[in-house]
């Protein structure tokens, strides 16, 4: 059995280097590949800056996305104070060899691990000192940096989508359920699907008007979404994603919805009336990549 572990948050395209050599060392050994991941994100737990706590992925999202580059097994870990008290030894001991049977792990070039925030260095001498071969991966860089979910997250709170997608190696995504708005939008000749989030957590694009393509009814549709607080119409300004889908008229409250961040289209902004909503809304339809 060869080990990665790790958060993995979004499983953009330096996890999957990460996950692809995994993959590859297994199929080499005969054996097994396996990913210990935990949740939730440490930071609710240790309560480090939790408040501003943003994930690129969900649970769901994050195993899915880990078992799509062909890994065998995802063990998900309930991260809890007393697992994140142990140190970098009984973890590798305890959790990694004894308990999941792992004669091999594979250290990403950033992996800290335990309470003692071992390097990977250091982790990767008491891994040997236990007796698990060491796998080492390289980084993944874009233009001199390191490819990370820091910096995915970054892009993504300034709406620069199409970065994000270049690191995380595909489309943004957003996953939740059509809930009843003010049905404004159909009154100026664009009706929209008011998105709940499964994850509330999810980090969200900057506010402003995105061109995406829409999953629902087990079919795929263009559309565009505004992210914001609707400063023309809001009252309450409270934050929405509200997505018109072109060519499209169907009843879709309570039904699930997805979301692919293709780009962006221009910041929100305050119309003086609604007709002139509309017009930009017109043009901001003719938008193409």
């Amino acid at each position: 059995m060869v080990v990665a572990t790790g958060f993995f948050d979004g499983v953009h395209i330096g996890h999957r280097k990460v996950l692809g050599q995994l993959v590859e060392a297994a199929r080499a050994r005969g054996g097994e590949s396996m990913v210990i991941t935990f949740w939730p994100h440490p930071r609710t737990v240790l309560q480090k800056d939790a408040r501003s706590l943003r994930l690129l992925s969900s649970l769901s999202e994050k195993t899915a996305l880990i078992r799509s580059l062909g890994v065998d097994r995802v063990e998900v870990l309930d991260f809890s104070r007393e697992f994140c008290a142990l140190s970098c030894r009984d973890y590798l001991k305890e959790v990694v060899r004894d308990r999941f049977g792992a004669d091999a792990i594979l250290l990403g070039y950033d992996n800290r691990m335990g309470s003692d925030c071992c390097s990977p260095d250091q982790a990767a001498a008491t891994a040997v000192d236990l007796g698990l071969e060491v796998i080492r991966c390289a980084s993944i860089d874009d233009g001199g940096a390191a490819i990370s979910s820091t910096r995915i997250r970054k892009a993504l709170e300034e709406g620069r989508v199409d970065d994000a997608a270049r690191m995380l190696g595909r489309p943004y995504s957003l996953h939740g359920v059509v809930v009843a708005g003010n049905r404004l939008g159909r009154s100026i000749g664009f009706p929209t699907a008011n998105m709940q989030l499964y994850e509330p957590l999810k980090q969200l694009p900057g506010n402003g008007v995105y061109l995406v393509d829409v999953h629902t009814l087990g079919r795929d549709f263009r559309g565009m979404c505004n992210i914001g607080v609707r400063p023309t119409v809001g009252e309450n300004r409270a934050l929405t994603i509200e997505t018109n889908i072109f060519g499209f008229d169907e009843d879709i409250y309570g039904l699930d919805i997805g979301l692919d961040f293709l780009a962006r289209i221009r910041g929100e902004r305050r119309f003086s009336s609604l007709e002139d909503l509309a017009a930009q809304l017109e043009k901001d339809k003719k938008f193409r990549l």
